[in-house]
């Protein structure tokens, strides 16, 4: 009986593999989901798509504003420094952290309005974004470049005294 099943599943999943690339997105174009919510009366508040500063009276552009001018290192990225999730936003913090300095961040998976309120601040359309004392450096390969020739301690050596007097 198991063996019927596992070569039923099997021959199922070959001939998905063996379709002609037409028929294939023929057959997974009724496999599409959306993630739009209809104006269905039905439809409960708790799964609707919530924006995390509804109810605030801050707008998003203000919180890149105050986040910048804050904090000393600012990593706008993807994930956070704990578990990025992309190469070049762990990137960025392997960078940063070696000079063991306080690394201030937000994800921009969690909230697609600050993603784009960061990409008009910096006009820069990539992430990770790194912001350091206010002014926007660049990407995981700018501070990597700047790493490698000195640049880059130069422009943290008073964030280190400071983070190493403590």
């Amino acid at each position: 009986m198991a063996k019927s099943l596992s070569n039923l599943l099997f021959k199922g999943l070959s001939s998905t593999r063996s379709m002609s690339l037409a028929s294939r997105s023929t057959y997974l174009h009724g496999m599409q989901f959306s993630t739009s919510v209809p104006n269905d009366p039905d439809t409960h508040d708790d799964f609707k798509p919530k924006n995390k500063l509804e109810n605030a009276d801050i707008s998003v552009k203000d919180i890149v504003e105050q986040d910048v001018k804050d904090n000393p290192v600012m990593l706008y990225m993807k994930g956070d420094p704990e578990i990025p999730r992309c190469g070049f936003s762990s990137l960025a913090v392997r960078v940063l952290q070696e000079y063991r300095i306080p690394i201030a961040s937000r994800n921009i998976l969690e909230d697609p309005e600050l993603k784009l309120a960061v990409r008009d601040f910096s006009h820069w359309p990539t992430f990770p974004q790194i912001f350091i004392k206010g002014e926007f450096i660049g990407g995981s390969d700018i501070i990597l470049n700047m790493h490698q020739n000195g640049e880059l301690k130069e422009k943290l050596k008073d964030i280190v005294a400071q983070s190493e007097s403590k």
